[in-house]
């Protein structure tokens, strides 16, 4: 059994030797993490930024942290190098010496001051001390412990660096690149709600990088490891910026083709109204010529859609697209209407002239149905036809009594070419 000793069993000469070997490669790991750490780029950035809110509290923290990283390893290191240097005296050291290098390996041998420790660590640990007597391992538990809360911190804010201030930077330019766009067409704060909204959103970006220059552990989401940088608000940033873009780009498509869309208008106002001139005329006609009671009137020109028309073209003159966009959009569907509503005032109105002449025309065929067929000559065909072309050719025109002798002229022609007996022949009496 070996000796026990203050820190347990006294170590043997090959338990010392393997405690060296684990000890040496965990010191050269702790040595290369260390000065990566100092290397940081993030560590950098946080030393010498002018840091608020959580970031300003959280760095310092991880600065004491880091510290106390340096302070406990040059207490690991001037350890260890005690024992390297004991057990480097003889080949095969005495029992005293390797109860010393047990108690310098495995016990509570190093001593580091309490001010080197974090407030955080010193607090779970009861009421501050001047100094601790720690063993390595503990040493090396605490170093990990702050080592992976300063790379934490540091790798975070980095992270957020990298991500979110360029970026930023590229749509705030994006964003004044459609500000410049959007005042060519008129689109300004106080004359339009897409003006009001980009000043708004350039001062958002403005604050937004400020920010995540001064706090970037405010935009950084832990959760779910790895983490990552919290892109939200300049997502939505984006999203705004699209549907400005959109808007903005609508009311330029409104200006290049204005012009265009307002000729149209004309035209089409053009002829709603032409056409209600020849309703109104065709009524006149319809009222001398034919003997109706039932012709409806017709309604003089739009007067609201020429104000509009007008003043549409008002904010063309003075390039107010803004404006002009939706009164176009109002203007031409109403236009389409008026128009409509023009061809059927007009079809109304002349539907009688319409009835005259197909029955006209009905006549004239049948008369032409008679010539074929060599009746011309029938007196009753004639007596029928005469009576029935009284009554279309005189004004006014009544079309109810026109149309039943029409129809009896067509009865009279179909009757005449049926075979009949001579007594069929002589008619009625």
């Amino acid at each position: 059994m070996a000796v026990a000793g203050p820190s347990g069993p006294v170590m043997s000469r090959e338990d010392v030797d393997r405690a060296l070997a684990r000890l040496d490669a965990e010191h050269e790991a702790v040595e290369t993490s260390l000065l990566a750490l100092q290397d940081h780029s993030g560590r950098r950035l946080l030393e010498g930024a002018e840091l608020t809110g959580l970031t300003k509290e959280r760095w310092a923290e991880t600065d004491a942290a880091i510290s106390a990283l340096w302070t406990h390893f040059e207490a690991y290191t001037a350890a260890l190098e005690d024992a390297r240097t004991l057990r480097a005296r003889r080949r095969w050291p005495t029992q005293t010496e390797l109860t010393r290098l047990t108690e310098l390996l495995r016990g509570d041998g190093v001593t580091v001051t309490g001010a080197a420790v974090p407030d955080a660590a010193r607090s779970l640990t009861g009421p501050a001390r001047l100094t601790e007597q720690l063993s390595l391992d503990e040493l090396l538990r605490r170093m990990n412990g702050w080592y992976d809360q300063a790379m934490e911190t540091v790798a975070a804010a980095d992270s957020v660096w990298s991500a979110l201030p360029a970026r930023i930077d590229l749509l705030a330019a994006e964003t004044q690149r459609v500000r410049s766009l959007a005042h060519s067409v008129g689109v300004r704060p106080g004359t339009h709600p897409s003006g009001d909204e980009l000043e708004h959103l350039a001062g958002e970006l403005t604050a937004l990088r400020a920010q995540s220059v001064s706090d970037p552990l405010a935009f950084w989401q832990a959760q779910p490891p790895p983490g990552r940088p919290d892109t939200a608000r300049y997502d939505q940033a984006g999203r705004r910026l699209e549907d400005i873009r959109r808007e903005v780009e609508a009311v330029l498509h409104v200006r290049d083709d204005a012009e265009h869309r307002l000729k149209r208008l004309r035209d089409v106002m053009s002829r709603a109204d032409r056409t209600l001139t020849e309703a109104r005329a065709a009524r006149v006609e319809v009222l001398s010529k034919i003997l109706a009671s039932d012709v409806p009137a017709v309604s003089g020109p739009a007067s609201a859609l020429h104000e509009q028309l007008a003043g549409a073209e008002e904010f063309a003159r003075t390039a107010q697209w803004h404006r002009l966009s939706p009164l176009l959009d109002s203007l031409e569907g109403h236009a389409d209407d008026e128009l409509l509503r023009a061809r059927d005032s007009l079809t109304a109105v002349t539907a009688p002239l319409a009835v005259r002449a197909e029955l006209r025309g009905r006549l004239d065929a049948y008369r032409a149905k008679v010539a074929r067929l060599q009746m011309a000559e029938d007196p009753l065909l004639i007596e029928r036809y005469d009576q029935a072309r009284r009554l279309l050719w005189s004004a006014p025109c009544d079309l109810a009594a026109a149309e039943r002798a029409v129809q009896r002229y067509q009865q009279a022609v179909a009757d005449l070419g049926t075979p009949r007996t001579p007594s069929d022949r002589r008619g009625p009496g």
